[in-house]
């Protein structure tokens, strides 16, 4: 994916927002559409190549109500099952979330499987319609998260009309931009993909794993298509209930849950990073930072707004901690804000179409679903969660306000009925603030036949294969013959993994192994969307 600023994510939060009720979305029994031959040839991304792995593009409709009208395509990868014919088990779909992460380079994540059992799987990576290599791919501004933006909290009446006259420049520069394609981003325009991509693999069933918003497109396309579904891994739940304009206020108070662990940590290593310790004393100072860098932005470019996008990666995962406080204490301490401008480089950039992601995320959210378009119910709505969960909460507002005008017409949310699929795996950290746990036991009570892994006491954000033996030694299992842990009666867990410790000072953020790919998946669900 590309490096977006982690402001805000695709699902998850409380407070008042938008009741929104789902309406079941008719599929029809077979998506009228059969895709050309996927004509694979070599990838030019090094870690794809080295592998052996196969890139091409598949084309599809832009819309499905048109089959025969203009076509779009989708770049799509493939690295094939080292198994016989006896033990090949189909082909496994990735996508990362975001809205709008790249899922191209993700065939690699068979590797990452132990046990071998990734083995006997073709695994697919493909970007989804408008992202990354698919063709058109979606940017309107790739200066829209430039250094020293205005002050995220609205405390005067000119901050708040600066900030909604960005969010409506922005939105109309997509409606520019993007033409068609806009009203042709929804959730339901990617399952269809999915299934023209089944087609053209030749397979009767997929398979598919998915990441935070990735388990939304799961859960729909399980709801769609549940004949077509063999096997299923979704890791971070959306809860279905709240798509999308509720989920997000619910983040924000899970964020500020999450921050104060960090914090609390930081505290615990005062001997190393010299910043109190009490957790309470160094968010406030955290908060008295933010209040300096408005008066003045730290080397002209490190302003409030990307202090908290900086640390809003520690409320997604333990994996950057280390880097992060480091980053914080250099400059607090020092005077030295070179790391944090480094952090902040590392999930943003102006390079041209560097606001993909961004343009993706806001083109599915805000066309799945009728967001408020009466600013006053947004204003009293961030306002009341804000007093409660003052991180992150009027960051993520401005990341959705663009919503508000939206140049494309909105749809309704299919009603997620699991009841037909076959029995899949879920897994969620206690903890995870971008897609909190409560969307994980919802989704299980929407799947009959699932099971669910929950990894206790956790704060990391869809980080299974990343060497949590417990955790993913069962996904092996799974992936292997199906086995799932046995079900238990009510709204609860079926099992339990204890998660991985926090990190030690000194530690830098983990990946499993030197691979691009891999570190770009841990930045796309570490680093902001859902």
């Amino acid at each position: 994916m590309k490096k977006i600023v982690a402001i805000a994510a695709a699902a998850g939060a409380v407070a008042a927002g938008v009741s929104v009720t789902p309406m079941a979305q008719a599929a029809p029994a077979q998506v009228a559409y059969e895709p050309a031959p996927i004509a694979w040839g070599k990838c030019e991304r090094p870690g794809l190549a080295s592998r052996g792995a196969e890139c091409g593009l598949l084309e599809v409709p832009l819309d499905y109500t048109k089959p025969t009208g203009t076509k779009i395509k989708l770049a799509v990868s493939r690295i094939k099952a080292k198994a016989s014919a006896e033990r090949y088990q189909g082909v496994m779909l990735v996508n990362p979330g975001g809205p709008g992460g790249s899922g191209l380079g993700l065939s690699v994540l068979g590797e990452y499987v132990p046990k071998g059992a990734g083995l006997t799987y073709d695994w697919i990576g493909f970007d989804p319609r408008g992202v990354g290599s698919s063709e058109p791919s979606l940017s309107c501004d790739s200066g829209v998260m430039g250094y020293n933006r205005p002050y995220y909290v609205p405390v005067t009446r000119q901050l708040e009309q600066t900030w909604l006259d960005r969010s409506k420049a922005y939105a109309q520069a997509c409606a520019a931009k993007g033409g068609d394609l806009l009203s042709h981003l929804k959730t339901t325009d990617t399952t269809a993909d999915m299934d023209v991509l089944r087609k053209a693999l030749g397979q009767e069933k997929i398979n598919f794993y998915g990441f935070s918003y990735g388990t939304y497109l799961g859960q729909v396309y399980s709801t769609l298509y549940p004949e077509r579904v063999r096997r299923m891994v979704l890791d971070g739940n959306v809860d279905p209930r709240n798509v999308w304009y509720k989920a997000n206020l619910n983040q924000d108070l899970a964020f500020d849950r999450n921050i104060k662990i960090y914090f609390d940590w930081i505290a615990k290593h005062d001997a190393v990073y010299h910043l109190g310790t009490d957790g309470r004393t160094i968010e406030r100072n955290f908060y008295a930072q933010q209040q300096k860098l408005r008066k003045t932005p730290a080397g002209g470019v490190i302003g409030p707004d990307e202090l908290v996008d900086v640390f809003l990666g520690a409320t997604y995962s333990t994996y950057g901690w280390a880097d992060i406080a480091a980053a914080y204490a250099a400059w607090v301490n020092g005077g030295d804000f070179a790391g944090l401008k480094a952090r902040y480089d590392d999930i943003n950039s102006q390079e041209p179409g560097s606001d993909n992601g961004f343009a993706v995320y806001l083109g599915v959210q805000c066309t799945d679903v009728q967001w408020p378009t009466d600013w006053n119910r947004w204003r009293l709505d961030n306002w009341i969660t804000h007093f409660k969960a003052p991180f992150t909460t009027w960051g993520n507002a401005w990341y959705n306000a663009p919503c508000v005008y939206w140049g494309a017409k909105a749809g309704k949310p299919v009603k997620v009925d699991g009841s037909k699929a076959p029995p899949i795996l879920l897994t969620s950290e206690t903890l995870d603030a971008p897609t909190p746990f409560e969307g994980s036991l919802e989704v299980r009570s929407r799947f009959p036949k699932s099971a669910l892994i929950e990894i206790v006491g956790g704060t990391t954000h869809s980080g299974t294969l990343n060497g949590n033996a417990c955790v993913d030694d069962q996904i092996a299992d799974y992936l292997a013959t199906g086995k799932l842990p046995a079900r238990k009666d009510g709204r609860q867990p079926d099992t339990k993994c204890d998660a991985l410790p926090q990190p030690t000072p000194g530690q830098t953020a983990r990946t499993l192994g030197d691979d691009q790919s891999r570190a770009d998946l841990r930045r796309v669900i570490t680093g902001g969307r859902g």
